[in-house]
């Protein structure tokens, strides 16, 4: 007599008490368990990049300042320009640079603001 011959064909037992668990759900017990819950999300934000927001010299400020003298001089033509701004980042240390192009709606010198027609605010920071 082998080892289970006593037992190797009978039928399956199925409770009658508990409904049988679908497939799916029995599934789910065998899925990889995460001890460091929230790790690869901190992997995934270390691994964002940033960049450092650039110092410009004397030089380059008074040409921005020109730039902006006469973009404020033809204000109510509404001109199209380009500007690249930088963003800082909320979550760690730089940031990151964008370009828009549109009309600008208003300059507010007082808080060192350009504001464009579609609501997006730049800082200006020198």
């Amino acid at each position: 007599m082998e080892k289970y011959d006593d037992i190797i064909n009978l039928p399956h037992h199925e409770s009658t008490k508990r409904p049988k668990i679908p497939a799916l759900d029995r599934a789910a017990q065998f899925l990889p368990f995460s001890v460091l819950v929230g790790h690869d999300a901190a992997v995934r934000e270390t691994a964002r990049l940033t960049v450092n927001r650039m110092e410009l010299d004397e030089i380059r400020k008074e040409e921005l300042n020109e730039h902006l003298q006469l973009i404020r001089k033809y204000l109510m033509q509404k001109p199209q320009v380009s500007i690249t701004y930088f963003v800082p980042d909320a979550k760690k240390e730089g940031g990151a640079y964008f370009t828009i192009t549109g009309t600008i709606g208003k300059i507010e010198e007082a808080r060192h603001q350009v504001i464009m027609e579609n609501g997006t605010v730049m800082f200006l920071l020198w």
